[in-house]
């Protein structure tokens, strides 16, 4: 895929998807809400008090007719309610209102009735770059601090299971550093050294990967071979792994703020899609969100 907007089409070429809003009443998220009703691609139950939902119903001029609301007395328990039924299968995305950051994630990792896996919580953001040939996910800018390296094969893993959907043949994943060099005591150039060793005994999935590869030789296939780089992903990653959360937040808001790039973030690692974007985040990024989860469900 070139452009995000494909993954309209694909997502409307599959069933519709039960989302669940926590705590539900955050206009921005409900004007996302309302694009995602009108490509019919969700079916949308917002959590939280009801007054204060209809009350938002209201300024965004969603029909009532369309939404289910489950009425809760506080944050706590929207959580709980809200992913307790994604949980039981009842529902297929799960999504961030005007609820803390905090009490969403604790809920969602909840033993009981949280959305637990094998894998730890990861952060996914596709990316349409005008400047680049087809549609590219990078991980994580926003979960794990300084992951470690099997933290890392659970990060790579999140990002390929979330780019099956994407990509036609297998995914290109690059494990980005400084240096196309392995560099005995620099832990980033390491540990993509090993994940690479990995990858290429399909201990990762079913991927191509290379690293350690500069940011330069991931994107440009002429930088790569003026390095003299032989390398399958060199300048056509699908995905690119970075380093720590530094390095993963810094190239997100770069892509956008000085790309010019269209973006849609997810939390992978769950039993189910979580969408968590940022106040920040435009409309438009909240809405490819719900596509890109919907896609991925």
């Amino acid at each position: 895929m070139k452009r995000l907007k494909e993954l309209i089409d694909k997502a409307k070429s599959t069933n519709k998807k039960k989302i669940i809003v926590v705590e539900g009443h955050d206009i921005p998220v409900l004007e996302a809400i309302k694009d995602a009703l009108e490509l019919n691609i969700i079916e949308p139950i917002l959590i939280g008090k009801k007054a204060k939902i209809e009350h938002s119903l209201k300024e965004t001029g969603i029909p009532f007719h369309k939404i289910d609301i489950l009425n809760t007395e506080d944050p706590q328990q929207s959580a709980k309610e809200g992913i307790s039924i994604v949980s039981k299968g009842k529902g297929d995305i799960v999504m961030k209102g005007l609820i803390p950051t905090d009490t969403f994630l604790r809920a969602i990792l909840n033993k009981e009735w949280g959305l637990r896996t094998g894998s730890i919580l990861s952060h996914v953001a596709l990316f349409e770059i005008p400047a680049y040939h087809k549609l590219l996910l990078i991980t994580d800018a926003a979960m794990n601090i300084a992951p470690d390296v099997n933290q890392k094969t659970h990060i790579t893993m999140n990002a390929v299971n979330f780019m099956k959907n994407i990509v036609e043949e297998k995914p290109k994943v690059a494990f980005l550093t400084h240096n196309e060099k392995v560099k005995p005591g620099v832990q980033a150039s390491e540990d993509a050294a090993v994940l690479t060793m990995m990858a290429k005994r399909g201990q990762l999935g079913d991927i191509v990967a290379d690293g350690p590869l500069a940011f330069d030789n991931i994107v440009s296939k002429e930088a790569a071979e003026h390095k003299g780089i032989k390398s399958e992903v060199a300048g056509d990653a699908d995905i690119i792994v970075c380093p720590e959360i530094m390095s993963g937040n810094v190239l997100y808001k770069s892509l956008t703020y000085f790309a010019g790039a269209k973006a849609a973030a997810l939390i992978a690692g769950a039993k189910a899609p979580v969408v968590l974007t940022s106040r920040a985040d435009n409309a438009e990024t909240k809405l490819y969100s719900i596509v890109f989860a919907a896609v991925n469900s």
